[in-house]
């Protein structure tokens, strides 16, 4: 079966974006600039417990306004339906067994038919992996179990139909519990694996990069997990390079630490900060809050029950702690590129953002990966800008994959960063994924 490219790119590398629906007050679809985006995943939908899709009525309309907005923008961006996310993967083992599949496939069709999608994103946190979404179990044979819904869905959404998955930078994990040395079979019937190369490293006393380009000082405690070795392990298990979208995400982790360089080794083990973030922002997914309450509910789970200093910008228990005022607040130990700048860790100085009130700027050739610290705060936080995107960009499209895509796009600053991908898009350099 010869899957079509679906998008009207041809061989050019294309740019996808992640747009969650709890962001619908604050980047409303009517708002979007669709030339910037080939394809827009919307996330989520979830798996339910009668193996259907579940979409609540706020999200429902969200995605009905999205794809609406799409057809309108003028650029045949496409919209594809992510399902799943971090937390809303409870019942995916169950509905991919062989008694259920026939009906996840059914209404997965039906999603896509119903909402007038260009396809579907299978976001299962993981397949034969407990990840923290998995709440119902995992199954030896999910991956197995994954390949039968992929062909069944191929057979029934047709060759132009766009499948994709997000995954981790290694292949899906086989029965015996590692991962599969040959997805050869997958990459017949899916368009993309979506490469989650994020959330590598959290929040820390010894801080590393959220999102390496590669293990270049061979120091890493992680090295299977970088943009370079994710190329390396899906390609070596056999599925084209031209069907990989590396991740990118448009935020950044905070540290309490005193240190000045990154560390690559994560001395504080499965961090706070990776966990609260996948928790209690992705897990989101999993508790479908209607559009009236997504403000509230996401500025909720983003707080921590904590004191407040009184002098200036300050880290307090595992936030960054900024005090406007008489306005008190405290953000978690992520924080999107565009609160950066507003909470006054960096600021715009022409066309690039550099460091703000008593941070220093810093550059981890070994990922690179850009930070900014400042010792008598004990804060570092670790970030990707303009530089490191592009890098990657250049990076990926230099070795032959098909693109890229962003963790998410509310998460930027009036574009600029998303601006320097699809910029970078285009341009050739030296890339070292491929090395």
């Amino acid at each position: 079966m010869a899957v079509q490219d679906p998008t009207t790119n041809g061989s050019k590398p294309i740019y996808g974006a992640y747009y969650p629906s709890w962001v619908a007050d604050t980047v409303p679809p009517s708002k979007l600039n669709f030339s910037m985006y080939d394809v827009l995943f919307f996330a989520f939908a979830t798996p339910s417990s009668a193996y259907g899709v579940s979409l609540d009525d706020g999200s429902a309309s969200t995605l009905n306004s999205l794809v609406s907005a799409a057809r309108n923008g003028g650029h045949d961006t496409k919209v594809v339906l992510s399902i799943g996310g971090w937390g809303g993967c409870d019942h995916y083992s169950d509905a991919m067994k062989s008694s259920n599949r026939d009906s996840f496939v059914d209404a997965v069709v039906s999603a896509v038919k119903t909402y007038n999608l260009d396809g579907v994103d299978v976001d299962w946190e993981y397949p034969n992996d407990a990840g923290a979404g998995n709440g119902q179990g995992h199954s030896s044979e999910d991956a197995a179990n994954l390949l039968s819904f992929f062909q069944a869905l191929r057979k029934k959404l047709g060759n132009e139909a766009i499948i994709s998955a997000a995954v981790t930078d290694q292949p899906f994990k086989g029965p015996d519990g590692n991962p599969l040395s040959d997805v050869s079979e997958y990459a017949k019937v899916m368009s993309y694996v979506n490469l989650m190369n994020y959330d590598v490293y959290g929040s820390s006393s010894t801080p590393g990069p959220n999102a390496p380009l590669g293990d270049l000082c061979g120091d890493s405690s992680q090295p299977e997990s970088s943009a370079q070795a994710a190329l390396k392990q899906w390609t070596a298990a056999n599925f084209p390079a031209n069907q990989l979208l590396l991740g990118m995400p448009l935020y950044g982790y905070v540290s309490k630490s005193s240190k000045q360089t990154l560390q690559h080794r994560d001395a504080d083990g499965a961090s706070s900060g990776k966990e609260y973030y996948r928790e209690k922002v992705l897990a989101m997914a999993g508790r479908q809050y209607a559009v009236g309450d997504v403000a509230r509910s996401v500025d909720e789970n983003r707080r921590f029950d904590t004191k407040f200093a009184d002098d200036q910008s300050v880290f307090v228990n595992g936030g960054l702690g900024r005090r406007v005022g008489k306005s008190q607040q405290v953000h978690g130990p992520t924080d999107a590129f565009s609160d950066l700048v507003s909470h006054g860790v960096l600021k715009q100085l022409g066309d690039r953002f550099v460091a703000d009130n008593g941070y220093t700027e810093g550059w981890d050739n070994c990922s690179e990966t850009p930070f900014v610290y400042d010792t008598s705060r004990e804060t570092l936080v670790t970030y990707d800008n303009h530089t490191s995107l592009a890098l990657k960009t250049q990076c990926a499209t230099n070795s032959g994959m098909g693109g890229v895509f962003t963790w998410s796009l509310d998460q930027d600053l009036d574009n600029t960063l998303q601006n320097a991908i699809r910029a970078s898009l285009s341009l050739n350099t030296n890339g070292l994924l491929g090395r």
